[in-house]
């Protein structure tokens, strides 16, 4: 560090130096150094920062953990807020309001995010800055007064019967089968359905408990279809795994969530349906149930939702059935 000292004081006076200037200085300056202990303060300051955000980061992440978030909200957390923390580059008490709507600007911008993309990362920061003010790391979170990013609201699609039968058409396994099956029927996460095991299925009164989020249990039904569909597929197993779906090819190991996506996505291209994946079943069964007439307190049950808001999200009623609703109370 003495040596770049002295290179830096040198090329600055260098303009001012001729040769033999340049070499008595650079002596001078070598010796006089020999006492002292040299350091970059502002690089010092910058990792000190780094490792004090890092640290508080950290902690952020296990006390969701301990909440029960999944792997992978876990590290949606992660990832977004170290962005945001490596990006601004202060220490987290200094971080005002308006260098946060700066930075989600400047990520809009240089990303080209939506606006939903753009109001989950303020979600996700919204929720570390309150962790912050609990814990007393700061006095006020800075979010506070980011408000929620208006976005233009889509009707999603869901799979209609026609779709459900080329599906099932398609399927070249009875595994794959079987896990459509499930899927329609009990409209349960993608995530839940790997975690099942053998011992979870109820097969009499055609029901399991799934784990769903924040390590809460509840009780999802099957249909019969899907009954005969498990059972044939299971009557295939050789392996000695507790899992309900595993690989099919040795070692035969638990199917991940990764595994069940890439199914549903080739059986999709298969069969010539555009977008198929897991989590459009969850939307297709609480659409078809609240269609033909569960009350929406039920569905909501099914589907695990803590506010009823966010299963009417999920629901797209049948336009015929309001057309004949309208002729019939209206007209």
């Amino acid at each position: 560090m003495r040596e770049l000292f002295v290179e830096k004081v040198i090329d600055l006076a260098e303009e001012f130096l001729d040769n033999n200037q340049r070499v008595k200085l650079k002596e001078i300056l070598t010796e006089i150094c020999l006492n002292y202990h040299i350091e970059i303060l502002e690089q010092n300051q910058k990792q000190e920062t780094q490792k004090n955000n890092t640290d508080i980061l950290n902690k952020f992440i296990s006390s969701k953990e301990i909440e029960g978030c999944s792997t992978r909200t876990l590290n949606y957390y992660k990832d977004n807020i170290t962005k945001m923390l490596d990006t601004i580059n202060l220490p987290i008490n200094e971080i005002t309001t308006e260098i946060l709507r700066n930075y989600l600007a400047d990520y809009k911008s240089n990303s080209n995010a939506g606006m939903v993309t753009i109001d989950n990362i303020r979600r996700t920061l919204s929720s570390f800055f309150a962790w912050l003010e609990n814990e007393d790391y700061i006095v006020k979170s800075p979010v506070r007064r980011i408000h929620k990013v208006k976005a233009t609201k889509k009707v999603k699609e869901t799979l209609t019967d026609e779709n459900l039968e080329k599906l099932r058409d398609t399927c070249s396994n009875v595994r794959d089968l079987a896990i459509l099956e499930l899927l329609i029927s009990t409209g349960m996460r993608v995530g839940e359905l790997t975690r099942l095991n053998i011992s979870d299925m109820n097969f009499q009164e055609r029901s399991c408990i799934v784990l769903g989020k924040g390590n809460s249990e509840r009780e999802v039904y099957f249909s019969a279809k899907s009954k005969m569909y498990i059972k044939k597929y299971l009557e295939t197993r050789t392996d000695n795994n507790e899992a309900l779906f595993v690989s099919l090819i040795r070692p035969y190991n638990r199917l991940g969530i990764s595994g069940i996506e890439i199914a549903i996505r080739n059986l999709g291209r298969e069969a010539n349906i555009n977008k198929v994946h897991p989590h459009k079943f969850r939307r297709t069964m609480a659409t078809m149930a609240i269609d033909k007439g569960m009350p929406v307190e039920q569905v909501q049950k099914l589907l695990g939702h803590i506010k009823i808001d966010t299963t009417m999200e999920y629901t797209m009623v049948n336009q015929n059935n309001v057309k004949n609703s309208h002729r019939k109370y209206i007209t």
